[in-house]
């Protein structure tokens, strides 16, 4: 579990270079989790680390394989300056925690839903799981581990997490393109959801 979370780390520092901040959260009955920030001109990154030590286990299977099975850390990226994003530490901790706790498997297309704003004043509660890779390539590890993939989180709001729930990830993926959201505003309106 080290290894790989040192193999994480590192795969994290080659796409963001050192993290400037880190805070570390333990649920009972979980492992800890770590959230990370990496600052760059007016953009801060926010990654999970420890979600990953673990692979995901399919809640419907009868026995979860300690080796086997999806892998990933979970990555926010918004705009400095115009909210406190820092107190998304915690929601973000609790969703990486979500595998472990729930039986969660966070997949692309998948949407996750904090229950409270992300951070004081944000007009969002829930993420959409985007396509990794853009930011941070996969990590590979050794047979018969998979690789670690880092997964994008959209912030949406609650109409567009309703939207999304009725015409799916990618009509609302176009319907950001469409409009020229930007989904790393932290405060945000929702992009306009009719035709």
């Amino acid at each position: 579990m080290a290894d790989v979370l040192a193999l994480v780390e590192a795969r994290l520092s080659e796409s963001f270079g050192e993290p400037d901040a880190r805070a570390a959260i333990t649920f009972v009955g979980t492992d800890r989790i770590e959230v990370l920030r990496y600052t760059a001109g007016d953009l801060v990154r926010y990654a999970t680390l420890g979600m990953s030590a673990q692979p995901m286990a399919d809640p419907l299977g009868t026995v979860a394989d300690p080796l086997r099975g999806p892998r990933g850390e979970l990555l926010l990226t918004v705009r400095t300056g115009r909210a406190d994003t820092d107190k998304v530490l915690r929601p973000l901790a609790v969703l990486a925690a979500s595998p472990q706790v729930e039986g969660l498997v966070i997949a692309p297309g998948g949407s996750l839903d904090t229950t409270e704003p992300l951070w004081p004043g944000a007009p969002f509660s829930a993420v959409l799981v985007a396509e990794p890779g853009g930011l941070v390539p996969d990590l590979p590890l050794p047979e018969p581990l998979d690789p670690v993939r880092f997964l994008p989180l959209l912030p949406m709001t609650p109409a567009e997490a309703a939207w999304k729930r009725v015409h799916g990830a990618a009509a609302l993926q176009d319907r950001w393109l469409a409009q020229e959201t930007d989904l790393r505003d932290p405060l945000r309106s929702a992009a306009p959801l009719t035709p």
